[in-house]
């Protein structure tokens, strides 16, 4: 009798189990087809779909099967068996037990899978991001400018008793420069770098679960990470208009994006579990926007009390 082993929803090793007992919990609803599964001379982990005919699962609902694009080969051990959770895989393998419960590298339900639905950001979700985005680098930029202006006036103390002449030498216009190209510089590595890691989202995207993509589904690249930053910059520059495209086009893709060849897509799109995708705006993009609407709204009053002061006293 073969033992199976499955790793379970939290990524753990599950078993053994014979076949009878692994199709029974498959058909009580507690394994999917897209579930790893290993036995006993297999060299990695596999789905159960793979062996829907050799343990007998007649009644296999009806799903989607996915097929990744670039599969990674678990590594093995010199038995040509997958090795054991905690067990070293390769020449480290040999003194392993071969009675050790087998593992092998599992993948992320993240990965890559072409296929499937997918749910395209809304536009106010992107908007919500943006706003925690603006404020996580807008606080960081500001830092690294005081310091900057700390380190110039300091050195540069004598300067300040002449404003004419304190920006005409080099060091004046170093500084001048550092004022703007060091934020341009950080929120250009900002957004490229985290549009490019393995979670293809900036720290806003990462909480309102929306990712930046290629047309393909497949992860930009760092070079691409950079010239869509710059291409937000030509958003804007059309009053808004290119972000506004977003909430227009079919595929909810701003100016930026038809630029760079990009989506914005729900985190779980073109993963192995599309079906978690969530088309609702959510609770953290709901909290973000009331948020800043009632800043906004405070701000316009604000406004509104300064006019009304300043008309006051010119009467």
């Amino acid at each position: 009798m073969e033992n199976w082993y499955y790793a379970d929803a939290e990524r753990q090793r599950q078993g053994p189990l014979s076949a009878d007992e692994l199709a029974q919990r498959f058909h009580q609803g507690r394994l999917r087809l897209d579930t790893l599964v290993w036995r006993d001379g297999m060299a990695e982990w596999q789905p159960l779909r793979d062996f829907t005919a050799e343990l007998a699962l007649h009644q296999a609902p009806a799903e989607t099967f996915y097929t990744p694009v670039e599969p990674a080969a678990a590594a093995t051990t010199a038995s040509g068996t997958a090795p054991a959770f905690g067990e070293p895989s390769g020449d480290a393998a040999g003194s392993a037990s071969p009675y050790a419960p087998p593992s092998a590298a599992l993948t992320s339900d993240e990965a890559f899978y072409a296929g499937g639905e997918v749910v395209y950001a809304g536009f106010w979700k992107r908007v919500a991001a943006y706003m925690i985005d603006a404020m996580v680098i807008g606080v960081a930029t500001q830092i690294v400018q005081l310091v900057v202006m700390g380190l110039f006036f300091g050195l540069n103390a004598s300067s300040m008793s002449n404003p004419e002449t304190m920006f005409a030498s080099g060091a004046g216009i170093l500084f001048v420069l550092a004022l703007y190209v060091v934020p341009l510089a950080m929120n250009a590595a900002y957004y490229a770098a985290f549009h490019a890691s393995s979670k293809q989202a900036t720290l806003g995207k990462m909480a309102v679960g929306i990712k930046v993509v290629r047309t393909d589904g497949t992860r930009i690249s760092l070079a691409r990470g950079v010239g869509r930053f710059f291409g937000t910059i030509l958003s804007s520059l059309t009053i808004g208009i290119g972000f506004l495209m977003a909430a227009f086009t079919e595929r909810k893709q701003g100016l930026h994006d038809m630029i760079c060849d990009t989506l914005v897509v729900d985190k779980w799109a073109y993963t192995a579990h599309p079906e978690w995708q969530k088309r609702e705006l959510g609770t953290v993009t709901v909290v973000i926007l009331a948020i800043f609407g009632v800043l906004i709204l405070l701000f316009g009053a604000i406004m509104v009390f300064a006019m009304i002061g300043i008309a006051s006293s010119m009467r």
